[in-house]
């Protein structure tokens, strides 16, 4: 996991990695350009599910795994409901984090098993409402690692041509492995995430990074 890679940096165990947005400016890091995970519209796999209205939040449960995400969310909330929760860190569990919790913070894999028009709660997908509010992609992990670890770039994105390339296998690999159906996996991977970090992601990065400042 990106918040994993994250930990492996601080740490020393790693020079370079896949890591959320946030802990760049955390820990100073350098962007490896070209390449990290980013939506352009619904990413489905961050939800909001609340079962009081947003602006009335008062403690939201937060995944383990997520550090970008909780950021995002409190950005979200704040500058568009004028709510300011209280967070409460557990494991990806909908029903309990509910039962802990005014609201969830479900992201990855938890929340793509949910299927948000059954719930009697409110659900937003938080990557489609940062695009609709910024008009800016939203940017959730980049590579990035010390300044010597820049002359990694070619090989990064050789890599993610390689991967593009050979959807078909990933599809089938990660679709039995994860237990989705394969084209959850395909859309998810083609349509909701884009592994292209160019001058637009660039932009919704940095105004992700301004507004973020207070948690840093």
């Amino acid at each position: 996991m990106p918040s994993e890679c994250a930990d492996h940096l601080a740490s020393g165990a790693a020079d370079l990695g896949i890591v959320p947005v946030i802990e760049v400016q955390r820990q100073g890091l350098d962007i490896i350009p070209g390449c990290g995970i980013a939506c352009r519209g619904p990413v489905r796999s961050i939800l909001l599910v609340s079962k009081v209205a947003p602006e009335k939040i008062q403690t939201l449960a937060t995944d383990v795994g997520s550090r970008t995400s909780v950021v995002l969310t409190r950005i979200l909330l704040q500058h568009l409901h004028g709510a300011e929760p209280r967070l409460i860190s557990m494991a990806p569990d909908l029903n309990r984090m509910l039962e802990a919790a005014d609201a969830a913070l479900v992201i990855g894999d938890a929340a793509m098993r949910i299927q948000p028009e059954t719930l009697p709660y409110y659900v937003r997908d938080l990557g489609e409402q940062w695009v609709e509010w910024t008009g800016l992609p939203m940017v959730f992990a980049v590579w990035a690692g010390r300044p010597e670890t820049i002359p990694f770039a070619a090989t990064l994105r050789a890599s993610l041509d390689y991967g593009l390339a050979n959807m078909d296998s990933i599809v089938a690999e990660e679709s039995k492995a994860r237990g989705f159906t394969p084209q959850v996996v395909r859309d998810y991977l083609t349509r909701n995430v884009s592994f292209d970090i160019g001058p637009r992601e660039q932009q919704g990065m940095a105004r992700y990074l301004d507004l973020a400042v207070q948690w840093l």
